[in-house]
């Protein structure tokens, strides 16, 4: 199948749900676009111009969430695979405002910072920066472990294979994300075909049995502070790892991403030091920002060399 092929939805039996939110006025939509944009292949994922569609295993049944994006609102539309929705339209919507970064006060971080100098250069670069955010938590923890300590194109492509191996295929011509009980139930041995080293391998599958055994919640109405704590008693998951999780599967933006190698760079760049900051000294910048410290870090990762910091 050429997946680059855009098969309709309405051709497919399926239950579908729909739900529609108002856009703020500084919506970033290429931000939205480009963080699904990441594998090229569109194996779960497809990007136009203004659309996402996403394969993903919800509630364990097979779904596709198509979002259209205009100037002024959004659209998500639910595609399932089967006879029963695993959502209500109104956690559709609620899903759709969480995707797209809407439950963030970014409002409130832009007025606090607006006369701190370096925020406003920032600012100045990317002014309304939402975090978008993936559709579960565990989308995110699993990004997270597969991302640690390698660059984002190797992260991409591993995942892929593990995608390709244990994805479910849904009828709009993509495979769905495996989910916990998935992952959870997959050998050792084929994570490491896909890439994966042994630690990471076996970290993603301990979360997932963890998730799967409810010893461990990633739910959206549970308090950061305790998935916090409770990732960081999980062996191979780091303060890294729990605060990009954060970020990306809750738009928690008190995280310290200090470790972040982008971010330590960029801050450098930023302050024109001679030399890229430690942890420490990235950990002791970012603390005053606290509770926007991930939003920061997140402005950091926006910034681009051609905008003459």
């Amino acid at each position: 199948m050429n997946r680059n092929t855009k098969t309709p939805i309405s051709n497919h039996p399926h239950q579908e749900l729909t739900a529609r939110v108002t856009l703020p006025v500084d919506f970033r939509l290429q931000d939205f676009l480009a963080f699904h944009r990441r594998d090229k292949t569109e194996l779960c994922e497809r990007v136009s111009d203004n659309s996402v569609e996403k394969a993903m295993l919800i509630n364990g049944v097979p779904c596709c969430l198509i979002l259209t994006l205009s100037q002024n609102s959004a659209e998500i539309a639910l595609a399932v695979d089967g006879d029963t929705a695993p959502l209500t339209p109104q956690a559709l919507e609620t899903l759709l405002r969480h995707m797209l970064g809407l439950t963030q006060d970014i409002s409130a971080f832009e007025e606090a910072y607006k006369n701190d100098a370096n925020i406003c250069r920032l600012l100045k670069h990317s002014h309304g920066l939402r975090i978008p955010q993936t559709v579960t938590p565990f989308e995110a923890i699993t990004w997270a472990i597969t991302g640690q300590l390698i660059s984002v194109e190797a992260a991409v492509s591993i995942r892929r294979r593990l995608i390709e191996k244990t994805g479910v295929p849904h009828s709009c011509g993509m495979l769905c994300q495996p989910d916990a009980g998935l992952l959870a139930a997959t050998d050792i041995s084929t994570y490491r075909e896909c890439g994966y080293s042994n630690s990471k391998a076996t970290t993603i599958q301990r979360v997932a049995q963890l998730i799967v055994s409810k010893e461990l919640s990633l739910s959206l109405n549970d308090d950061p502070a305790a998935i916090a704590k409770n990732l960081l008693a999980v062996k191979g998951v780091g303060p890294w790892t729990v605060s990009y999780t954060l970020l990306r599967g809750f738009g928690y933006l008190d995280g310290s991403l200090h470790g972040d190698v982008a971010v330590r760079r960029n801050l450098q760049r930023l302050l024109a030091l001679e030399d890229k900051p430690s942890e420490k000294e990235t950990q002791q910048w970012l603390a005053p920002f606290s509770p926007y410290r991930a939003l920061v870090a997140a402005h950091l990762w926006a910034m681009q060399s051609d905008q003459g910091y």
